[in-house]
């Protein structure tokens, strides 16, 4: 049988389970949002309770908040902090409007183990109250979007370096198959020759390019940036109930306990109105999963085959292809990484929505969105290192496959127009695909250029240096 304990709450009195850190509003969120069994990002979590560290520090160096009180709240923080009571924050990710659920799930959770710190028991708040000491200064309005951005910036590092894993990966990958020509593409119709090390190499460059996407929006020198949160304004963006200096005192605590860059709202209004950084991470994170998807299906197609497809690369077979068809392997570490871009984009749009749908001196959509991002960040960082390294390491180059789409290409004809004309360069490609023969026969048949010639104009050196 389940112990209950009574407490009270501005709408009445509930039972709550008597080993219950979290309370009465907790319970009562947990009544009304049974929606999907997933609780708050674990990243969420944690930068809502250094939050309320922060802030209780402050409070107590303003002089609102008494010694003993503060130092219990601070070592309640620490406790979760430290990884105890992860248990406790039961809200499910869709709550109420604004994250007024989490925030007094965290507010309670912690007011509690301060007391009980103290000797005195769970649920008698007259003396740790989770609204009046917990959230002393504060607004859910106010600190869950600076908890949002917090969240988000602890976990955009780990991103920031699964991505270079895997441009260090493609630029290993550019240097091994630097000399290796084949036919290019445009319009999937065949185009001059590039060699394979060149397309690994502009996969890293874009790689390179969405790694440079996320320092900005971390970086205090660009706008919007998740670095610039409204701690401080409370409900509205007023400020109202904070004693003089908190919100700057706050942003200082916040740079000491998260090491990172975080400054005031320049207007701490726009701060709680405009999710304009959230919303530009999302763009980011969406345009990041655009040329993923790109470079997967590169890859895909590239190594389709082995007999009827490109088959120009193998990826590594790290599973069995088919429950019916022996001996197949598929790409999948590529599709996979597509399926999870999908999803990024998917989450993309949610965010997209939630970001127009604030409304007046609030946008109150905030846990989809945070929520939302931390999902899409952890499926990048999390599945990018095994693509990288089951995946793109083990990509080997089917030399003989190169070697005869390079050599029956029609395309080869346009790098000899300068040395034997257009027109009759195209009167050599079309002579070339009615016999079925390679252009550079053609060519020397007709004795507009000798083997010799042909073999310097169409070395590996001159076409990789026609265009680095």
């Amino acid at each position: 049988m389940i112990k209950y304990r009574i407490e009270k709450d501005s709408i009445g009195s509930l039972g709550v389970p008597s080993k219950a850190y979290y309370g009465v509003q907790t319970m009562r969120a947990l009544s009304n949002f049974p929606v999907s069994g997933e609780k708050n990002h674990p990243s969420l979590i944690r930068s809502y309770v250094l939050v309320k560290k922060a802030c209780a520090m402050t409070n107590h160096k303003l002089g609102v908040l008494d010694k003993r009180r503060a130092n219990a709240i601070v070592h309640a923080c620490d406790s979760v902090l430290a990884g105890m009571y992860a248990d406790q924050f039961v809200i499910d990710k869709y709550q109420a409007g604004a994250g007024t659920s989490l925030n007094m799930n965290v507010n309670e959770v912690i007011a509690n183990i301060a007391l009980e710190s103290l000797g005195h028991i769970k649920g008698e708040y007259r003396f740790i109250s989770p609204n009046d000491h917990v959230n002393m200064s504060q607004s859910t309005n106010d600190t869950f979007p600076t908890t949002a951005h917090i969240a988000l910036l602890l976990n955009i590092k780990p991103l920031i370096d699964s991505l270079q894993l895997l441009q260090t990966a493609f630029l290993k990958k550019a240097k091994t198959f630097r000399t290796l020509l084949k036919s290019g593409r445009t319009h999937l119709q065949d185009a001059v020759p590039v060699t394979l090390g060149q397309e690994f190499r502009a996969y890293a460059e874009t790689v390179h390019k969405t790694i440079s996407l996320l320092h900005d929006i971390v970086s205090p020198a660009h706008t919007p940036t998740l670095l610039e949160i409204p701690i401080g304004g409370t409900a509205t963006g007023t400020g109202i109930n904070t004693p003089p200096g908190y919100g700057r005192m706050v942003i200082k605590n916040l740079r000491q306990l998260t090491g990172l860059g975080v400054f005031p709202s320049h207007d701490t209004r726009e701060g709680l109105q405009s999710r304009l950084a959230i919303s530009h991470t999302s763009g980011i994170l969406s345009a990041i999963a655009l040329e993923l998807i790109r470079i997967a299906n590169d890859l895909r197609l590239l190594s389709s085959g082995p007999v009827t497809g490109l088959a120009e690369i193998t990826f590594p077979a790290v599973q069995p292809g088919s429950s019916i068809m022996p001996g197949k392997a598929n790409p999948v570490m590529a599709e996979a990484l597509d399926m999870i871009c999908f999803r990024v984009m998917g989450n993309g749009l949610t965010v997209s929505m939630a970001e127009q749908a604030g409304q007046l001196e609030l946008n109150v959509m905030m846990p989809v969105m945070a929520n939302t991002l931390l999902e899409s960040i952890d499926l990048l960082k999390n599945f990018l290192p095994v693509f990288t390294h089951r995946g793109v390491d083990g990509i080997t180059a089917n030399k003989e496959r190169l070697r005869y789409y390079f050599s029956h290409t029609p395309a080869l004809a346009t790098l000899l127009n300068t040395h034997i004309g257009y027109l009759n360069a195209a009167e050599v490609v079309k002579q070339a695909l009615k016999e079925k023969r390679p252009v550079t026969e053609v060519i020397v048949e007709k004795g507009l250029l000798t083997k010799e010639q042909l073999k310097k104009l169409l070395s590996v050196n001159q076409i990789v240096n026609s265009k680095k």
